[in-house]
């Protein structure tokens, strides 16, 4: 029997996403945000945390305690194809693809996230993992639906993947794009400067162009407040807040009000 995928029914059904950050892959984070009720998924930002093979899969199972919530991770550029199969076989459904450069990066990308047969022409061969019940939970056919029913989402945060951004679009299979500020300041020789105009202008370029293709772009943002610019742009996907930055403001307001009180 195959699971929900909550954040493909979203998308298949058009309507707004709502997702957070975390960079712990402690379970009970998971049991935390999922009992908040408002999270359709949590991305697990794999790119910027350690993380190994089992932690990977007891985040799955806290995934899998709630009916209303899927999840996404962000992998590394290497070794793309074998981090993104073994994330899927862990239970964490969907793929966000960083450091795409070319045409040829994103058609990797999607291949890895698809079976290998040739209707769905991907990379992932048949694995006993846990997606699958360790053979018992799916059948072959509900197995290749399952990798057909991923959301395969992009970063577009290099110069060389904004100027071809039309052609790498256009590969099929891509459902979801979000852009870099970070990633794309460096790649222009201006790191850090995520207000450059010529940043902001890739960004709008990017959502522009992904809603004229028909992708959903997404927009990562600290709070609710600033989605209200992306919104009017025609966005509806959010990613919101990330587990480091709640707790570093808290500790720095905090701290700092607690150490005036005390005269510090």
């Amino acid at each position: 029997m195959k699971k929900r995928n909550v954040l493909r029914e979203l998308l298949r059904a058009g309507k707004p996403t709502i997702g957070t950050h975390v960079n712990c892959i402690w379970p009970g984070m998971v049991e935390v945000v999922g009992y908040s009720g408002t999270m359709d998924y949590i991305e697990f930002a794999a790119e910027y945390a350690p993380y190994d093979l089992f932690s990977l899969e007891n985040f799955g199972r806290a995934i899998d305690l709630f009916d209303h919530m899927s999840a996404i991770i962000k992998l590394d550029q290497e070794p793309r194809v074998y981090l993104a199969v073994r994330s899927v076989g862990s239970g964490i459904q969907n793929l966000l693809f960083a450091d795409i450069r070319s045409v040829e990066d994103a058609q990797e990308a999607v291949r890895a996230a698809r079976a290998e047969t040739p209707q769905t022409k991907g990379l992932a061969g048949v694995g006993l993992r846990r997606d699958v019940g360790y053979g018992y939970l799916m059948t072959p056919e509900e197995y290749v639906q399952a990798l057909e029913d991923a959301v395969v989402a992009l970063m577009i945060e290099k110069r060389s993947a904004v100027e071809n951004l039309e052609e790498i679009l256009s590969i099929g299979g891509i459902d979801m794009v979000q852009f870099g500020p970070g990633d794309y300041s460096l790649s222009i020789g201006a790191p850090g400067q995520r207000n450059h105009p010529e940043v902001v202008k890739a960004e709008h370029y990017v959502i522009e162009t992904c809603l004229k293709m028909g992708i959903r772009p997404r927009a990562e943002i600290r709070d609710f407040e600033q989605a209200k610019p992306y919104i009017e742009m025609g966005v509806k996907d959010f990613c919101i807040g990330r587990d480091i930055s709640v707790f570093h403001d808290y500790c720095k307001a905090q701290g700092e009000g607690l150490a005036k009180l005390l005269g510090r």
